[in-house]
């Protein structure tokens, strides 16, 4: 049997539904400091098993003091390093990856500008552990109520679970850094 967003039908009726001949999409978006092994392992099963192109959104909270847009090179490591480690993890699952990086002034925010830009046809999230870094019951509750689409939500079930990713130390050649005012911390 064909899946739904496989048909013509389907497409003509579901904005979801990827474009004739392109493959389905599974944004599988995740934060810095909690990217779980097995919820990312489940999303490339997935993936595999559909055809599907794996999305990686990074989601990078701004301070509301920076503008939206300005850089933020210590992210923007820890993303490249941290997608990095997921095409490796991927190509050995035979999966296709389209990274992304997404900007907002919370990672609810940036998870919103993702859900609004992306082309997708499932999410898949890490929910936090009881202690542990991920998306809060809060957030996966928020994603519910008004992200469009299939959504998987997976709980590691235990701490140790995190994907650990370390950038490459580069030195900082930037000049002197500024300490920010307490206002501002």
């Amino acid at each position: 049997m064909k899946p739904p967003w496989r048909s013509s039908a389907a497409t003509a009726l579901d904005p979801l539904a990827p474009p004739t001949g392109e493959a389905p999409r599974i944004l599988f978006p995740f934060l810095a400091t909690a990217l779980s092994r097995s919820a990312l392992d489940a999303s490339l099963r997935l993936a595999r098993a559909e055809g599907a192109v794996l999305v990686p959104v990074f989601l990078a909270p701004v301070p509301r003091w920076l503008p939206l847009d300005c850089p933020l090179p210590r992210q923007a490591e820890m993303a490249v390093a941290t997608q990095e480690a997921i095409e490796q993890r991927a190509a050995s699952f035979g999966v296709a990856v389209d990274a992304r990086l997404e900007r907002g002034r919370t990672a609810r925010h940036a998870l919103q500008r993702a859900i609004d830009c992306e082309r997708y046809q499932r999410i898949v999230v890490a929910a936090a552990a009881l202690g542990a870094h991920g998306f809060a019951p809060d957030d996966v509750a928020w994603l519910l109520l008004h992200a469009p689409g299939e959504i998987v939500v997976l709980r590691p079930g235990r701490e140790d679970d995190l994907l650990e990713i370390e950038p490459e130390e580069v030195p900082d050649t930037r000049g002197p850094t500024v300490a920010m005012p307490a206002a501002f911390s």
